[in-house]
């Protein structure tokens, strides 16, 4: 995992090469950071970590094998004069999209479908001003796992703050930080960048569908 005379990293399965991954002193243990639109899967025993604003978090593994990781998402805002329609065809698919991405690569790297476990964290109320993004993404979140026919082991979701989540996919341990401090407005600024992001991908069409 971490070699201490050398200071490296072992590799990250294919894929994940550009996730920033580094030494964390205090868990003891590789952990890889993933950022709004990243996910990230492992086989080996090291930590996944995020900070969630209105974004989702879905961290997910198969229990037996202990292979799994987390994705990070959030889906862009319905609007225009069929705004309903919107909501179906365009986010959705940037919702499903994400979630395809994290449980393809587990299975593609050795996990079941019949032994993934669930765990679902974020979707806060922390964009002032603007619809309330969060409730929009825990409700699609939701919904997909259960029109998916999956159990959500544990969830987290709501409220008005960020969070940090620290998630084990060989274990299937996670931890829980609420953020009640200034810090959070790093969080929003970033929230606010990537929801721009998505915005102008939508009205450009650039999703990759599979």
């Amino acid at each position: 995992m971490f070699n201490q005379q050398k200071g490296q990293l072992d590799a990250t399965l294919p894929g994940f090469e550009t996730i920033k991954r580094y030494w964390d002193h205090n868990n003891k243990s590789v952990t890889a950071k993933i950022l709004p639109g990243e996910y990230y899967v492992t086989a080996k025993n090291e930590l996944v970590t995020t900070v969630l604003g209105s974004c989702v978090a879905a961290c997910i593994r198969d229990s037996v094998f202990g292979i799994g990781g987390m994705n990070h998402f959030m889906l862009p805002e319905q609007g225009g004069v069929d705004a309903e329609a919107d909501l179906i065809s365009v986010s959705a698919r940037y919702g499903t999209h994400a979630m395809e991405l994290l449980i393809n690569s587990i299975l593609s790297h050795g996990g079941m479908r019949k032994n993934l476990e669930v765990k679902v964290f974020g979707g806060g109320r922390v964009l002032k001003g603007m619809t309330d993004i969060g409730e929009r993404n825990i409700a699609f979140v939701r919904d997909y796992l259960h029109t998916e026919g999956f159990t959500v082991l544990a969830e987290d979701l709501g409220d008005v703050y960020p969070r940090k989540v620290i998630y084990n996919p060989k274990n299937g341990k996670a931890r829980i930080k609420k953020i009640r401090n200034i810090h959070a407005n790093t969080i929003i600024s970033r929230e606010k960048s990537y929801k721009h992001d998505i915005e102008t991908e939508k009205k450009s069409g650039g999703v990759e569908l599979f």
